[in-house]
């Protein structure tokens, strides 16, 4: 027999107070035995809801909406999920998935961090709704967990004191997340008017070039009139992998500073 934890009255474990979603991403929540649906499973509840954000957007998903794709009664889906803040934890950490593999962790540092910071995107490029989830707590959930592990051991070698090694990867997965939400951003305005994004780029350059074509704006002139612009449009991919791959570069430029002095 197991002996149950001796506690004094009112003392609280570390893990009281777990929010639900957390504790079903860890595997700290008993799910329900046999029942009227029990050919469900979580698993399946959250592959259909997360078919629905990929889909149609985070504000499509409901926990009646996905009872209707699995083929279920609404309350069945609530045996197994407590709630839509629930649903949305557990859809996060399966999007999310285990970091891939990259470089080990040593002196080197920072194409692991480099490695670490496309991966993230390309996650949340693949799944926009992640960025529309309303961040209530600092990531619990066991995947979020794995990333925040496999950025601090990259940075392990630095010489970086705990705040600063926290402050790198705060910053890098902020940059990350500010990144994907302006895609989110022009991928529903895309949506909306049925245009291309290349288009509403052209008119707003076109639109500034006159509005600026008098008065105290020369930075803004001498930046239309390099024709800079043009080539820039003429090579840009949808996901604007060459304007994020020049922020990382300069972010991390920045850290490998602040490393290097901190090493003198």
């Amino acid at each position: 027999m197991v002996e149950r934890e001796q506690r004094t009255p009112g003392e609280q474990r570390p893990l009281d107070g777990l929010p639900a979603g957390v504790a079903a991403a860890w595997g700290l929540k008993e799910r329900p035995g046999k029942g009227p649906a029990r050919a469900l499973d979580v698993r399946r509840i959250v592959a259909a809801a997360i078919g629905v954000a990929d889909a149609e957007g985070l504000a499509a998903v409901s926990m009646s909406r996905v009872a209707t794709e699995i083929g279920v009664s609404t309350m069945a889906l609530y045996r197994y999920v407590a709630s839509k803040e629930e649903l949305l934890v557990l859809m996060e950490d399966a999007a999310i998935g285990t970091p891939p593999a990259g470089p080990p962790s040593g002196e080197c540092w920072r194409p692991g961090i480099e490695h670490w910071a496309r991966a993230y995107r390309a996650v949340l490029l693949r799944h926009l709704w992640i960025v529309r989830i309303p961040i209530g707590s600092p990531p619990l959930s066991r995947h979020n967990v794995e990333w925040m592990e496999y950025a601090l051991a990259q940075l392990a070698a630095t010489g970086l004191d705990a705040e600063e090694k926290l402050g790198v990867m705060v910053t890098i997965s902020g940059y990350v997340r500010s990144d994907v939400a302006l895609h989110a951003d022009i991928d529903q305005a895309t949506r909306a008017s049925g245009t291309e994004w290349s288009d509403v780029e052209k008119r707003y350059w076109g639109l500034l070039s006159e509005l600026t074509a008098t008065g105290d704006f020369p930075a803004i002139r001498a930046l239309l009139a390099s024709g800079e612009l043009a080539d820039a449009a003429e090579a840009a991919d949808t996901e604007g992998t060459a304007e994020f791959e020049f922020g990382l570069s300069v972010i991390l430029d920045g850290i490998e500073a602040r490393i290097s002095a901190r090493n003198r």
